[in-house]
């Protein structure tokens, strides 16, 4: 029985954002985020998809500090935080990363014992994996309703094209 009542929320549209958190187009990419954030509320869930490229050295790292910052309820601020810093991580490494999560009143030493144990590794490889699988190149790349939207090769008109198809599957929700 479908009730499609208007007072029911929808499923919200799923938009993978593949990124890499030493990567300065991820950092423009914000942007594009936020925007979306602001247009779509709850109406769009946001995944921070990894996809660590080789030739930053500190991206895995990153990655995985980005899944501890989520575990401890605050992914979004620390992978706005770090990206904003790519300098830095390029400089730092590391200790960039610990010292981002204390400045946002995370368990500093959490995310130092997580980066040692390698409990996110895991989920960071099942993502670049994934990636791989669908054809992701380099980031950022959107996913949106299987749809790859490379915004490694150009920025220029990826927001509008997201919210083409955003917009196109929350009206078919009503139908």
């Amino acid at each position: 029985m479908s009730d499609s009542r208007p007072d029911q929320p929808a499923r919200p549209v799923v938009v993978d954002v593949w990124c890499e958190l030493q990567c300065p187009d991820c950092r423009t990419a914000l942007d594009d985020v936020r925007a979306l954030r602001a247009r779509y509320g709850d109406r769009v869930e946001l995944r921070l998809r990894h996809f660590p490229l080789e030739k930053h050295k500190h991206s895995f790292a990153a990655a995985q500090a980005a899944e501890e910052a989520f575990e401890q309820g605050a992914g979004w601020p620390y992978v706005e935080a770090v990206l904003a810093g790519v300098e830095e991580l390029d400089r730092r490494g590391e200790p960039f990363l610990v010292e981002t999560a204390r400045e946002l009143d995370l368990d500093a030493e959490e995310f130092d014992t997580a980066l040692i144990d390698g409990r996110h590794i895991l989920i960071v490889d099942a993502d670049q994996a994934e990636g791989k699988a669908i054809g992701v190149t380099g980031t950022p790349t959107y996913v949106v309703d299987g749809e790859r939207l490379d915004g490694g090769k150009s920025q220029a008109g990826l927001r509008e094209r997201v919210e083409e198809i955003t917009d196109r599957l929350l009206a078919g929700e009503g139908s």
